[in-house]
């Protein structure tokens, strides 16, 4: 049923949802929105007493003075590569312990999702030197596995996954045990079709996780050409800050956002889909 149209219900509409809206997009969208100008401007246009919102004389140098300072390429490549091996192993055993968890009698199953749940609440700093000390008795300093191995679990992705898991009527994996699938082919066949939006949801997590992690690969890589883009861009300001060109820093942190906004984008309709999934029955 319609509301009639006053004026107190106007104002109603306006403080409860379309001003609280439009601060949210401001507050979020306006520093993203003028990071991107303030990358086609020259250092003329950002360090001056009279700031313009849009650049006077756009310019694309500043995309290119990163490629000069930095190894853009190789540091680009590090991170496709770290992120992609990372997150897919991170997912597939995000995927398995929750169905361990559900669907197998494992002794102390409990215990062990206990041991998940504190993981949980422990920041991940606390391992940092433990993880340091055994990457680097190991030899993975200034590698690439040595950023990734650390990393490998998620206790986010699988509490998110068992309790998704939970939901999934037992009579689907039954009828399929019955027919004689395994475990592994109950949990590919069955479970995952039946669970994608959470899967595409903890795998989007994972990825933003992995693509900006910065502090383990700035503790465990020293060398230029094993850098991650945070890493890289942690450089370029090193090497830029005290020249006050800010244009080729806002180039740089463009660059690292781009792949992640351009996944969002392709999963978005999993991602809501997860996030409604089992609201409405």
């Amino acid at each position: 049923m319609k509301r009639a149209l006053t004026p107190r219900n106007l104002a109603s509409a306006i403080a409860c949802g379309y001003l609280p809206m439009l601060l949210a997009l401001l507050i979020v969208v306006l520093p993203l929105l003028w990071m991107v100008i303030s990358s086609f401007k020259p250092v003329a246009e950002i360090v001056t007493t009279t700031p313009t919102f849009l650049p006077e004389e756009p310019t694309i140098e500043n995309y290119g003075q990163v490629a000069e300072r930095v190894p853009l390429g190789q540091v680009f490549l590090n991170s496709i590569l770290t992120t992609a091996v990372g997150s897919f192993i991170k997912v597939l055993l995000a995927i398995t312990t929750a169905y361990a968890l559900v669907f197998i009698n494992v002794r102390f199953k409990n215990v062990i999702f206990l041991g998940i749940l504190v993981a949980l609440m422990v920041p991940p700093e606390v391992a940092i030197l433990p993880n340091y000390l055994t990457i680097s008795a190991l030899g993975g300093r200034n590698t690439l596995w040595g950023i990734i191995l650390p990393g490998l679990g998620t206790a986010f992705g699988t509490f998110l996954l068992r309790q998704q898991f939970k939901t999934v009527p037992y009579a689907l994996v039954e009828a399929a045990e019955l027919d004689g699938a395994g475990h592994w082919k109950r949990l590919w066949t069955v479970l995952v079709p039946v669970t994608m939006p959470t899967i595409a949801t903890v795998s989007l997590v994972t990825i933003v996780n992995e693509w900006n992690n910065f502090l383990w690969p700035l503790i465990i890589v020293d060398s230029a050409d094993k850098m991650t883009l945070p890493v890289g861009l942690n450089l370029l300001n090193s090497i830029e800050s005290s020249t006050g060109s800010y244009g080729i820093l806002m180039a740089g942190a463009v660059l690292v956002i781009i792949p992640v906004l351009i996944i969002f984008a392709a999963l978005q309709r999993y991602i809501v889909a997860g996030l409604t999934q089992g609201a409405v029955k």
